[in-house]
């Protein structure tokens, strides 16, 4: 047999047409799951946001209860960033020891907290009881978020509803409350 009739005329590889076919495909379904990997990143971040309220609030007011002393919750935002400090109330809030939340994460209009010289605060005292109504709740929100129907962003929100102390945690729905605020 000749040396010649034993090359082999099967190509190996992609076409060009093959490449840009692929790079079509791999470009649609990018346009389509990266958005709701986006909502989904920034949802998480608001139920992380609201859980460290939420356990910040709780924290105050066991620290009240178990050194029978007055607690206080304090938030601000500072620099574009959220942040939370727990602290008798006989300590100023500037020398308190403040934790940031996520630097995408803001407070929403719908806050209801006493304000303070810029920083919302609750207490709690001896017993646990909110110390100086009127209750209210923390509304967060994300700086990014496009998934809402209520304005644009997704919000989470922690209310103290009683003067007892009692807490619960709300979202965001479809329709406003009587008072037209969505988180609740």
């Amino acid at each position: 047999m000749p040396k010649n009739s034993m090359k082999n005329t099967s190509s190996s590889g992609f076409t060009l047409l093959e490449i840009l076919m692929i790079i079509v495909v791999i470009g649609i379904s990018s346009a389509i799951t990266v958005p709701s990997w986006l909502a989904f990143a920034d949802l998480q971040r608001l139920k992380t946001a609201q859980d460290q309220v939420y356990r910040a609030m709780r924290q105050a007011q066991s620290q009240a209860t178990k050194n029978k002393l007055t607690q206080q919750v304090s938030f601000r935002e500072q620099d574009g960033i959220v942040q939370w400090a727990v602290h008798l109330t006989t300590v100023n809030p500037s020398d308190a020891m403040w934790n940031n939340l996520d630097p995408n994460v803001r407070l929403d209009e719908e806050t209801t907290l006493q304000k303070s010289n810029g920083i919302r605060q609750i207490q709690f005292d001896y017993r646990g009881n909110v110390r100086q109504p009127p209750l209210g709740r923390i509304t967060l929100s994300t700086k990014s978020s496009k998934s809402s129907k209520s304005g644009g962003k997704a919000k989470r929100c922690v209310y103290v509803s009683t003067i007892l102390g009692a807490m619960r945690t709300g979202k965001e729905h479809d329709k406003a409350d009587s008072n037209g605020k969505y988180c609740y």
